[in-house]
């Protein structure tokens, strides 16, 4: 099933994507908001009454009104928090090695997360950016899951339980304004605080059962072979694949619930495929050739995202009118 939120006027509403069309899930079953966020604090049992008008409606048993007039959403427009972690090796031993550092031996004893600004989150469509963010402005290419339940303490072993579904992510980074930051080892702030992509829809794990892999040793929790990649201005600058991850989303829910409540419209995202980013593109790049010249998005560009299973997310990049500079501000 695939679960889209999305506005008619001013209005939001909850439906779901069958074969193109989008069919508004509380005008079927009045028991099911027409929202995301109260949708998913209602954790299965509303999930089985969508799912129930899912298949009602494919299989031709149930008629429904499609909506013709609408602007689609961010799947999960107002997460409860947005997290995002550091689950792929390639990603984290390219990067560092582009910058003559060290493998981290800490990466492959424990996943890692960072908050990031759970009211920046967009669907498709434009990002609007400031005269900093471009200042290397980058994509970066990941999976993300969004909860259905609370918990606190649960183990890796159950944490799966605990995924209504999965988008496709794009952590949008100002680099200039994190690589400043991250000096103070705060983690990043102003350097992507200003937008997090995901969309185009949720998809329920079910969707995603024919993808199932065997999960990785000395690992615990659902794994899936699912092909990533993104074309920027109709080139394709990134591939890899979901079955890289070096932990497990279940790993990684039990460490973001150790000691305190993850929450129904919680967001957590992989971290960066391998190739997933123009920071460790470029690294790569200079690092075997001293002429290679580096590529950041710029206005005006086409950012498209596509992991089998999950859709395509594209955004176009717009400068906003201003000439504020907080780079500028500095004493």
């Amino acid at each position: 099933m695939k679960l889209v939120s999305y506005k008619t006027e001013d209005n939001e509403h909850l439906g779901v994507f069958i074969n193109g069309h989008i069919y508004n899930l509380h005008s079927c079953d009045k028991l099911i908001p027409n929202n995301m966020n109260e949708f998913l604090w209602g954790g299965d049992e509303l999930m089985e009454r969508a799912q129930k008008i899912n298949a009602e409606i494919s299989s031709g048993k149930r008629e429904a009104k499609e909506e013709l007039f609408f602007e689609m959403m961010a799947p999960v427009p107002h997460p409860t928090s947005c997290r995002d972690a550091y689950a792929f090796r390639q990603h984290v031993a390219t990067a560092r090695r582009n910058r003559n550092a060290d493998m981290l031996p800490e990466f492959d004893q424990f996943p890692v997360f960072y908050f990031t600004n759970h009211n920046a989150i967009q669907g498709a469509g434009e990002i609007r950016c400031m005269p900093d963010h471009f200042r290397n402005l980058d994509f970066e290419l990941e999976v993300a899951v969004v909860l259905n339940k609370k918990a606190r303490n649960i183990k890796a072993a159950d944490a799966d339980s605990l995924i209504a579904g999965y988008m496709i992510m794009n952590d949008m980074s100002a680099r200039t304004l994190q690589k400043e930051e991250m000096l103070f080892n705060l983690g990043p702030a102003k350097g992507k605080d200003f937008c997090t992509v995901i969309g185009p829809w949720l998809v329920t794990p079910d969707e995603l059962e024919p993808y199932k892999i065997v999960t990785k040793a000395g690992h615990t929790g659902n794994s899936y072979n699912l092909q990533m990649k993104c074309v920027v201005n109709g080139k394709e600058v990134s591939n890899g694949s979901m079955a890289d991850m070096d932990w497990t989303f279940a790993e990684i829910i039990e460490r973001c619930a150790y000691g305190c409540d993850v929450l129904p419209g919680d967001v957590i995202g992989s971290g960066t495929v391998g190739t997933g980013c123009f920071l460790e593109l470029n690294g790569t790049g200079l690092l075997n050739d001293p002429a290679y010249k580096s590529q950041w998005l710029q206005p005006g560009d086409l950012v498209e995202m596509e992991i089998t299973g999950l859709g395509m997310l594209g955004n176009i990049i717009e400068k906003e009118d201003s000439e504020f500079s907080i780079l500028g501000m500095k004493k």
